[in-house]
């Protein structure tokens, strides 16, 4: 069973014939499905449990699927839902937008129409899983590298703000949620990287694929693997090439307009890795 089968959905539906119909054809799917009749219920079982996507029917009783899905999001940004309605206003599609919904489903649509809604939801959550694991990473490496600079710092009687300015010029620091490699600021919350006054925005695939060979710095990615982590599929290793060459081209292309920065280095035969990261100024 694959990793995406495995994730856990949420399906809030007070119709039971409806429910148990919806339920069945995610299972027959592979998902592992919880079942609420309300919106109630739903947040009480979203804020004790882990799940990956809501399913939610928008006509509830007591609080609706629109109300369900503020309170998911308040509860957690990255909450990935997917509304479904017997018909829907314009109004009411504009608020399913402005609120957060991945995809809103009007009746009458089809078992198949649902698993592939599904799909997509979950490969969104997939992907920002895996760029919560990257920074996490990162986050670990810099703290480690400011440990390291400080106590070095310490060693030789240094001032105690040299270790973090020790930390900064070995390649990497960090403050608040800005990652900095040498000159380079990353900015996770918006997509985009900036040097001096200068900055551009990335695509998620050109940001993850940043973020990973940041975090995996001290080795050389192979073209597969970084399909696999970036892309989240596995292929073979030509075909793996061929897909991740224009993302590190149109990436390399975004760091010389910030000021000829050249961080990626191609290994020939073997894939990528980040090269010497420059010093910040």
């Amino acid at each position: 069973m694959s990793e995406r089968q495995l994730m856990r959905l949420l399906l809030v539906d007070h119709d039971g014939v409806n429910r148990y119909t919806v339920c069945k054809a995610l299972q027959r799917a592979g998902y592992v499905v919880a079942e609420a009749d309300s919106g109630e219920a739903a947040l009480e079982l979203f804020s004790s449990d882990d799940f990956d996507l809501v399913l939610s029917e928008i006509n509830l009783p007591g609080i609706s699927g629109l109300d369900l899905l503020q309170g998911v999001k308040k509860h957690s940004t990255d909450a990935i839902v997917v509304l479904l309605t017997d018909e829907a206003t314009v109004d009411e599609a504009l608020r399913a937008l402005r609120f957060g919904a991945n995809d809103l489903l009007v009746k009458p649509f089809t078992s198949e129409d649902i698993r592939e809604s599904v799909e997509r939801g979950i490969g969104r959550a997939q992907s920002r899983r895996r760029r919560r694991r990257l920074l996490d990473t990162i986050e670990r490496n810099v703290a480690e590298l400011a440990r390291e600079a400080s106590a070095v710092s310490s060693g030789h009687g240094f001032d105690a703000t040299d270790g973090d300015n020790l930390a900064r010029r070995t390649g990497a620091a960090q403050r608040g949620n800005t990652i900095y490699l040498g000159p380079l600021a990353v900015l996770p919350g918006k997509y985009q990287i900036a040097a001096g006054k200068r900055s551009v925005s990335l695509t998620p695939t050109e940001f993850d694929l940043l973020l990973y060979l940041a975090a995996n710095r001290n080795r050389v990615a192979t073209c597969q693997e970084l399909v696999a982590e970036v892309r989240g599929y596995q292929t073979d290793e030509a075909e793996a090439r061929e897909v991740i060459r224009p993302h590190v081209s149109n990436l390399r292309r975004k760091l010389r307009g910030l000021g000829e920065i050249d961080l990626i280095v191609n290994v020939r035969g073997v894939g990528y890795r980040l090269g010497e990261i420059p010093a910040s100024k």
